[in-house]
């Protein structure tokens, strides 16, 4: 790899005709940073793909490449490409349906508006994982057809497709006028009966751990209802009955849908599992009186996923917070918060409340200027990004609570030129300042040359715009190749740079 012609392939400044000369002696590494351009020309897409063939398939989803560009038969996964994305050819899907690549026919078999006759040469497809993949993704009238093939793997698929009918998915459930499966895809290979290992020390094996079949498929059998269990379009009364099932994923599959009835809610709230519980309390099915019943779990991932609930009372969560580590995130609740809520959240007495709703970015100007000048770090630390601080505010929270909010300052939208070489410069220091700075566009010369010397921060910083050329051409010779790929990458690299760079290699 050459990461001098790869970042000038990526570079955004870089002339055209430097881009034919990049295509012309591209490689596949090259080739990355060249079929993300968004100037290239479909003269230079196609020459490209030309070149590089592995560069057809991005191009294709890029919209770089049309189906006027491409041949199927020379570039069989770039027409794929274009199928998937419905902009291809239906005379390319009947080609590929009998491709003897298996993972090609499996690609084909989950692009959408197929024909019928290539829908139905899929669902025939010797190698089940091709029906499979079709199973997946096709319509609500072949799902039903393919609910009751005798291979338990289709089934399974059919039972994750959510266009699947509703009816079709509860015969899955529970068996009711669905025969029986004949195959699945441990006895296809293995004498029953016969448990995977997890630890299986063959190479060539891809079952997955745990797989078995005593000659009923069990574990693929419990997949298919997983699946319909986590499947919205499976009627939730066709589900309710797994509440005590004894498999933890299966009653884990049915704590995280929304239409489940209280008193199933209630006894989920109840499950020996944390998991479950956890996904119960962020379930928008859940009341206010099991929400409140949650909120003492003791279990710190039931209390985090309570405080994410879109209904959460905002006492609990004030309480949640102040218990929980929720980390840095703006809160679904607190995001719907009123006007009203916002005022009495940051006037709390509480810091944890204060806190929470200072992680929003569209705060009254009244309310962001009154937490800026918060006595808690947390508080401070939290606001610190919200645009509309002034130098003189977010100068003061670097001066009263210093390296707690730090790297944050750095991140404010408005922080001055002058602000950013300062938070560069504090003592002591926080590495993380470095990386904030070197990709603040209001990064300032002395700012970024200090990020340089931060090993994690240097390549952010290379690439910078703010950097002289004479700066960017000392970092082509960098000891770090990721720093020198930045600075080729650089916009600010001089073109009369870039072509003799491009002309001596």
């Amino acid at each position: 790899m050459d990461p001098i012609l790869c970042g000038l392939a990526a570079n955004p400044a870089l002339p055209s005709d430097l881009v034919d000369r990049l295509i012309s002696i591209a490689d596949e590494d090259i080739a990355l940073g060249l079929d993300r351009r968004a100037d290239l020309s479909r003269a230079q897409a196609v020459a490209l793909a030309e070149r590089v063939g592995e560069s057809a398939v991005p191009l294709a989803y890029g919209g770089r490449l049309s189906a006027a560009d491409i041949d199927p038969a020379v570039w069989p996964d770039a027409a794929l490409a274009l199928l998937d994305q419905g902009a291809g050819r239906p005379e390319w899907a009947r080609l590929l349906a009998a491709d003897p690549a298996r993972e090609r026919r499996e690609k084909l078999a989950a692009c959408p508006g197929l024909p019928s006759d290539v829908v139905d040469t899929l669902a025939t497809d010797p190698d089940v994982r091709v029906v499979a993949e079709l199973a997946l993704w096709t319509t609500p009238e072949v799902a039903a057809r393919l609910a009751a093939h005798p291979h338990a793997e289709v089934r399974s698929a059919v039972a994750a497709n959510e266009a699947t009918p509703p009816g079709t998915l509860a015969a899955l459930v529970t068996g009711q006028g669905m025969p029986a499966a004949r195959h699945c895809l441990v006895c296809d290979r293995e004498e029953v009966p016969f448990v995977h290992d997890p630890r299986c020390p063959r190479r060539d094996c891809d079952l997955p751990p745990g797989a078995s079949c005593d000659g009923s498929h069990e574990s693929t059998v419990h997949d298919m209802r997983h699946a319909a269990l986590r499947n919205p379009a499976t009627p939730v009364e066709a589900v309710v009955g797994y509440v005590d099932h004894p498999s933890t994923q299966l009653r884990w599959a049915l704590a995280a849908r929304h239409d489940l009835p209280r008193k199933v809610c209630v006894r989920l709230a109840a499950d020996p599992t944390p998991g479950i519980r956890a996904d119960l309390a962020e379930n928008p099915a859940i009341d206010d009186a099991l929400i409140r019943a949650l909120a003492g779990d003791h279990d710190p991932d039931v209390r985090r996923g309570l405080a994410r609930h879109p209904r959460v009372p905002l006492d609990v969560l004030t309480d949640l917070a102040g218990a929980a580590r929720i980390g840095a995130t703006l809160l679904p609740r607190i995001a719907a918060a009123s006007t009203t809520e916002v005022e009495e959240l940051a006037t709390s007495a509480q810091p944890a409340a204060r806190m929470l709703v200072a992680q929003r970015r569209d705060l009254p100007n009244a309310v962001r200027d009154r937490l800026a000048d918060d006595p808690d770090a947390k508080v401070v630390k939290a606001l610190a990004p919200h645009p509309g601080l002034t130098e003189a505010q977010l100068r003061a929270m670097v001066d009263r609570h210093g390296v707690r909010v730090l790297a944050r300052v750095a991140t404010n939208p408005d922080a001055s030129p002058a602000l950013l070489e300062d938070l560069v410069r504090h003592e002591p220091t926080v590495r993380k300042v470095f990386r904030e700075v070197a990709r603040h566009p209001g990064a300032t010369v002395p700012a970024l040359l200090v990020c340089l010397a931060d090993r994690r921060a240097g390549p952010l910083a290379a690439g910078h715009p703010a950097l002289p050329p004479e700066v960017i051409l000392e970092l082509l010779a960098d000891a770090d190749d990721e720093v020198v790929e930045a600075a080729a990458a650089n916009p600010s690299l001089p073109p009369a740079v870039m072509a003799d760079l491009v002309r001596r290699r």
